[in-house]
């Protein structure tokens, strides 16, 4: 058996790394069990120029279509949107975009200001140092002071306008909507031992540069020398209990598929918000039957993915493609609740600069603008380098009946039951996808785009996964309390995206990590009762 260690973590990705990096000071034993391994740059698609290729196959962002040794299948039939997620050391930052905006304050007090869902039991103000050290570590890029957008002040200036940004701006303009440079987690300039974007390609799927921070060059290289142990290629199957109802530790496949056991006296869970309910849900025993910290029956409910509504066109100027950052621009236009719209809450829109050749082929084939015979060369030229985008990330709220369920018969490769997801559009949803698909059209046409396409909802756009395992104060209506710590089991802790109670309308990962920092915070001024 495996010697007891003081916090074991379950999860290497953009939460896990944060609460190990924050919680080595205090010099405890910290473990971490990673199902993935260590990524090579050197590996990434973008040192060759088959990139786009490998994006349909080992570098696909579902799981189920990449089917890699480390990933685990989803049954996500029952779904229009599909999970995107990535296992590995740096999980899902790996894959990322590295659109860096934060949840706006009102978002963590839609009940009191909008009558729906549920108020946070923490505010904004609260994770404000956090949302600030966290910037630093991951090293954002992007001009401080946008009018509608919480303050930040990133390190590095903001990623160039480029071919594509002064069309999309000029339009804006003329529409007398709000605009401004995207906040970003790709560098911008040398930066802590990080070169600067040099435009490889499309910063998806992997950016061999190291310009686009993921926590495996970022929190985790200075978590370890700071003492803590990453385990990596160990899929954990479930989390044991004692006598007493603390969470004694986890059952786990090694790299050789080789049960084992690590006892653990605090257990943090950052597997994100399909993993952890999948995890928790597996979890189950005699003391809890219905799985592991799941007294409120919430675990695995609430599921919120945030329905993408992407409209697109094509510009006689010459766009940046995938010759650069995928999104430089950003707009809070239509972020906070305006009844007259027709709907509560709203969205965030990030700007799309272009599309790489092969991609192009494909979707312009699909969309039946790009003909086969004579014609096929002529509209390709015309299509190719000159796509521009608008892209709504339109506010989930949350529903018990969206939800992570263990499925019956699906398995990963070590037999532990996969998840299953059931998630359905709201009509609140729906109708700000329209409300966003028009106000797109209308920039598309000012910038003097043609042959408009839409995909709504993205299919393929399952990325932010979260509200599975919700934080509150009423243990009958949450499953962890305002600092992450499980109700039901005292020395239990989740730092992932299921946390968030309801999901704003932007890219959640910064105030993931936020809060994972703040959770780690609060573990250290607690530290006299964490083990009680």
């Amino acid at each position: 058996m495996n010697d007891p260690v003081d916090v074991l973590i379950i999860g290497a990705g953009a939460s896990g790394a944060a609460v190990a990096w924050s919680l080595a000071e205090t010099k405890m034993h910290i473990l971490c069990l990673e199902q993935g391994g260590w990524m090579n740059p050197a590996e990434y698609p973008s040192t060759g120029r088959d990139w786009e290729a490998k994006f349909y196959g080992e570098w696909a962002t579902s799981p189920n279509v990449r089917g890699r040794p480390e990933d685990y299948p989803i049954n996500d039939d029952n779904s229009p949107i599909k999970v995107v997620n990535y296992n590995a050391v740096g999980g899902s930052t790996v894959m990322y975009t590295a659109h860096w905006p934060r949840l706006h304050p009102s978002d963590f007090r839609v009940k009191t200001l909008d009558g729906v869902a549920d108020d946070w039991p923490i505010d904004y103000d609260m994770l404000v140092p956090f949302f600030e050290e966290n910037d630093r570590i991951m090293g954002t890029s992007g001009l401080s002071g946008d009018p509608l957008s919480p303050l930040t002040h990133p390190p590095m200036p903001p990623q160039p306008l480029g071919l594509s940004g002064p069309l999309i701006g000029r339009a804006m303009n003329k529409l007398g909507w709000h605009w401004w440079p995207s906040d970003t987690t790709v560098a911008t300039m040398d930066y802590e031992g990080r070169a600067r974007c040099i435009n490889l390609g499309h910063c998806t799927p992997a950016c061999a540069q190291g310009a686009k921070s993921s926590t495996d060059i970022t929190y985790w290289p200075q978590a370890i020398r700071a003492g803590v142990e990453l385990r990596t290629h160990c899929r954990v199957r479930e989390i044991t209990t004692d006598d007493n109802g603390m969470a004694s530790g986890v059952v786990y496949y090694d790299k050789d598929g080789v049960e084992q056991f690590q006892p653990a006296h605090v257990v943090i869970i950052a597997c994100n918000g399909v993993g952890t309910p999948r995890l928790l849900l597996n979890s189950a025993s005699g003391r809890f039957p219905n799985g592991l910290a799941n007294s409120s029956g919430l675990v695995g409910k609430n599921l919120m993915f945030h329905p993408y509504a992407q409209i697109y066109g094509y510009v006689k100027e010459p766009t940046d493609s995938n010759r650069a950052p995928p999104t430089c621009l950003w707009s809070k236009e239509w972020y906070d609740t305006d009844l007259s719209r027709g709907f509560v809450r709203g969205y965030g829109v990030q700007f799309v600069r272009g599309a790489g050749p092969v991609f192009e082929a494909v979707v312009s084939e699909q969309k039946g603008i790009l003909p086969w015979g004579p014609d096929h060369h002529r509209v390709f030229r015309k299509l190719n380098g000159h796509r521009i985008g608008f892209s709504a990330i339109c506010e989930d709220l949350p529903e018990e009946h969206n939800r992570v369920t263990l499925d019956p018969v699906l398995k990963d490769s070590h037999g532990i039951p996969a998840p299953r997801i059931d998630y359905t559009i709201s009509e609140n949803s729906r109708k700000m996808m329209e409300h966003a698909l028009a106000r797109g059209r209308e920039v598309l046409e000012t910038a003097g785009a043609t042959d408009i396409c839409v995909n709504s909802p993205i299919p393929w756009g399952g990325w932010h996964l979260l509200g599975t395992a919700r934080m509150g104060t009423d243990p009958e209506r949450s499953v962890v309390n305002e600092w992450g710590r499980s109700h039901d089991v005292k020395n239990l802790f989740i730092v992932d995206g299921s946390v968030f109670v309801t999901s704003g309308g932007v890219n959640p990962t910064s105030t993931i990590q936020a809060i994972a920092l703040y959770v780690a915070d609060q573990m250290k001024q607690r530290l006299a009762n964490l083990f009680d």
